[in-house]
């Protein structure tokens, strides 16, 4: 079993607290040394408990998703002696209630533009590295909610 840390500190300074009017923002340090802005969505609690310029936890799940997937179709096309020149991707994730009734992100849609050093692949190439990078993709097996791949033109 591997094990992947992430500290997080918030602190109410002389903020007032049982009124729910103190700031969300916080912290998110990662091992290599880097320190990330979060706060809650202003979405979910609106301005000024909110830092709008901060990563927020929907943001990051789909951030994550959008990355796990491009590093294995990256690492698929090179075993495949495909050269990718470059790779951006537009991911949405959709809040909204479940099965259950509770609020998740039930979908995250992956929308890849890959450019390729000559002649790009053909498009049943490009579905089953898509097809094998989502199979392996630890970030969308651990999630319930749909994970799909709309890949644009480069």
């Amino acid at each position: 079993m591997k094990t992947f840390d992430a500290s997080l500190a918030w602190e109410r300074g002389a903020q007032p607290f049982s009124d729910q009017r103190y700031s969300r923002a916080h912290t998110w340090q990662f091992d290599g040394g880097l320190s990330v802005p979060a706060s809650s969505s202003p979405l979910s609690v609106p301005l000024p408990m909110s830092d709008a310029a901060a990563v927020d936890p929907e943001e990051a799940l789909v951030a994550a998703a959008s990355s796990c997937h491009m590093l294995f179709f990256l690492s698929l096309a090179a075993a495949r002696g495909l050269v990718v020149d470059s790779y951006r991707d537009r991911a949405t994730g959709y809040l909204d209630l479940d099965e259950r009734g509770r609020l998740a992100i039930v979908r995250i849609v992956l929308r890849p533009r890959i450019a390729f050093a000559g002649a790009r692949p053909d498009p049943a190439v490009l579905a089953a590295l898509h097809h094998d990078a989502h199979a392996r993709c630890y970030i969308a097996s651990s999630l319930r909610g749909e994970v799909t791949v709309e890949e644009e033109e480069a």
